[in-house]
């Protein structure tokens, strides 16, 4: 929608998936959650899959505007692949898969190889994204994002993190601050120097919303917040 309105693409035909109920259920079976594509932010901020996703939920309240929030689904931030796109740090950090599906059957990648560049996924011209699959840690996690407002903004950078003490390894994942979100793991014993390793595993540019060197800054402040508002969780 954004393309068309730039006036960026005319395509020829379009399809409203919102209304294939299949698109907008998910489901736990042992103990893999199933978030089909169509969920909207609106769906997933509060209810069950808060509890399930809590940072997920967290990216949720931050996206756009309600009418935005209802519209808006989780497969349409996969779909766009954005660095910005505020859905993607939580799944990454989750570990998710992503379900694809045409008339020549189904397939699933970690969504660390879905997202190939700015913009840009690995999605067939036939493809459809059906659902993203992961398995909650369950651990403590949270996420945060910096933006020159706290509403309808896209982020200048964002982070999500897991403390995974059963793993005892610390996860993040980082936002707008390459050319794909990126995803970076420590140890839990060396959580004083994760804000710096975040930091340097970033490849931000200056652009108008800030400057390389403020988003790694801004990431090495939301990192020690993440890890303090984690690792005090328990």
């Amino acid at each position: 929608m954004v393309a068309l309105n730039f006036d960026r693409a005319r395509p020829e035909a379009l399809l409203n998936l919102n209304e294939v109920p299949e698109l907008r259920s998910w489901s736990r079976e042992n103990g893999t959650l199933r978030l089909g594509s169509g969920l909207t932010y609106a769906e997933v901020m509060s209810g069950p899959l808060a509890v399930e996703m809590p940072a997920l939920a967290e990216a949720s309240r931050t996206v756009g505007s309600p009418q935005i929030r209802n519209r808006g689904t989780i497969g349409g931030n996969l779909g766009t692949a954005s660095p910005a796109g505020d859905a993607l740090p939580p799944l990454l950090v989750e570990g998710a898969e992503i379900e694809l599906a045409s008339v020549r059957g189904t397939r699933r990648m970690p969504l660390t190889e879905f997202l190939v560049g700015p913009k840009r996924n690995a999605l067939a011209d036939d493809e459809l994204i059906v659902a993203a699959m992961l398995h909650p840690s369950g651990e403590p996690q949270t996420f945060m994002k910096v933006g020159p407002r706290n509403a309808m903004v896209i982020a200048v950078c964002s982070l999500a993190l897991v403390a995974d003490r059963e793993r005892g390894e610390i996860r993040a994942s980082f936002g707008s601050a390459g050319p794909v979100p990126g995803l970076v793991v420590c140890p839990i014993d060396e959580a004083d120097a994760f804000p710096e390793q975040v930091a340097a595993s970033s490849s931000p540019i200056d652009d108008i919303r800030g400057t390389a060197a403020y988003r790694r800054h801004a990431l090495r402040v939301l990192t020690r917040r993440a890890l303090d508002r984690c690792l005090a969780a328990r």
